[in-house]
Order: C-alpha cells, then sequence, then structure tokens
C-alpha cells in the first residue's frame, strides 16, 4: 500500500503526523513524504520536515494525503502542486483532504459534486469548488475522506487501516498510540464552545482568512468550465 503525503511549506504538522503516526504502523504500508526538492520543508509552527522523494520522481499511490495549513493559501495557486494532486487522485485509491487540505483538493477539481468537509474557519469556500458542505468531523463520499479538524485526520487513517486490514489491526494502533482523547475543556468547534472564544478566534484569524478567500477566488476561477453546481447543502 503506497502513501504519498504532501509536503508544502507552511503546513500543519499534526495533519500530516497524526495520520502517518498511524498509517506508518500498518503492515504493508509504503509511505512518501513528497516535496518539490529534497530539501527540509518548514511547517506553519516552524517545525522542519524532511523529504523522502519529491513531485518528481513520485509514482503512483494508493493512498493520498493532502495536509492543510496556512500554505494551502500558495499550494491552491500553484500550478505544480495543483497538477500533481490531480494526477495522483486519479488513481489512488483512497483520497485525504485533511483540514483546509481539502481546498486543494477543490483547487485540484476534485471536489465538484462531491460531499466535503473542512475546518470551520474554511468551510464557507468549498461551495466555491462545487462541493456539497458537510460539518462533519469525517466526511466520506466514495474515495474521498475529507475532515472538519487537525485531529481528525487521525480517525480517517484509523478507518481506512480498517477497511485495508481489519478492524482488529486499527484497534491495536490505536491502542499502541493510547488515542483515547479527554479534551480538558468543553468546546473545540465552533457549536460547542463558548461564543467569547469562537469570536476571539475569528478576530485573531482574520488577516488570514481575508488572503485566503482570495487565494480561493483565484484557485476556482482557474478550473475549467463545469456544468451548473449543486446548491449548498450543510448537514
Amino acid at each position: 500500500m503506497k502513501v504519498h503525503f504532501l509536503l508544502f511549506a507552511g503546513v500543519t504538522q499534526l495533519d500530516l503526523t497524526g495520520p502517518y503516526e498511524v498509517l506508518a504502523r500498518a503492515p504493508g504500508f509504503e509511505i512518501e513524504l513528497v516535496a518539490k526538492t529534497a530539501h527540509p520543508v518548514r511547517s506553519d509552527r516552524g517545525l522542519m520536515l524532511v523529504p523522502s522523494t519529491t513531485i518528481a520522481l513520485a509514482e503512483a499511490c494508493d493512498l493520498l494525503v493532502v495536509p492543510g495549513g496556512p500554505g494551502t493559501d500558495d499550494a491552491i495557486l500553484d500550478a505544480e502542486w495543483v497538477e500533481f494532486t490531480r494526477r495522483q487522485a486519479a488513481t489512488a485509491r483512497y483520497v485525504f483532504g485533511i483540514c483546509t487540505g481539502s481546498l486543494l483538493l477543490g483547487a485540484a477539481g476534485l471536489l465538484e459534486g462531491r460531499r466535503s468537509s473542512c475546518h470551520w474557519q474554511a468551510r464557507e469556500f468549498l461551495p466555491y469548488f462545487g462541493a456539497i458542505t458537510s460539518e462533519d468531523r469525517m466526511c466520506v463520499d466514495g474515495n474521498l475522506y475529507t475532515s472538519g479538524g487537525v485531529t481528525s485526520g487521525i480517525d480517517m487513517a484509523l478507518k481506512v487501516v480498517a477497511i485495508l486490514c481489519g478492524p482488529a489491526v486499527a484497534q491495536e494502533i490505536q491502542l499502541q498510540i493510547e488515542y483515547d482523547p479527554e479534551p480538558p475543556f468543553p468546546g473545540g468547534t465552533p457549536r460547542t464552545s463558548e461564543a467569547h472564544i469562537v469570536q476571539k478566534c475569528l478576530a485573531a484569524t482574520q488577516a488570514r482568512r481575508t488572503l485566503r478567500e482570495a487565494a480561493v477566488r483565484k484557485a476556482a476561477a482557474a478550473l475549467p468550465a463545469q456544468p451548473p453546481r449543486r446548491a449548498l447543502c450543510s448537514e
């Protein structure tokens, strides 16, 4: 089972390393971190990640994992990343869009008419790419798995391991990493968090949202013409 993780500058490392930790423990899984060059890539919080292969050298994969992060805003306007995502997804058995990684799937033309989730602060941009918006933590539409937050990439990876290797293997990995979330505070979604906390988050990220909206509009405009898109349908 060949797995490719996209590794671009400004990625949110837990989008990548969460599912990586699960998939790297699954029997028979071969994992590559794919970047533009062989040089280390800096995450959005400064962690340096080392690629294992490059876009030019990467072969087809069975599972494509597209993490998110602030760097997504640049990746969706980068023709090389968009084309690589489109090409890899065309033959992959499973495609993951984790957090705002869903936007890169959209820029590659992969969300048209598909149910899709995303980080709560970017979910409103999915319809630009013809997606049917879902508020699910993990949304599954055929072979397309998209998620509503950073840590949900772990859930997605466990679900696919269960499909491919059996539930017992997934449960063993879940135990190995002692994945039994018990957050110290209520919240974690805009529905379950206190209103003043939500407002503080929105205010702190307003500049990023403005940049992202401009990038999404430009990326969506670059897509080939599609049939009339289905209306937004929140779940």
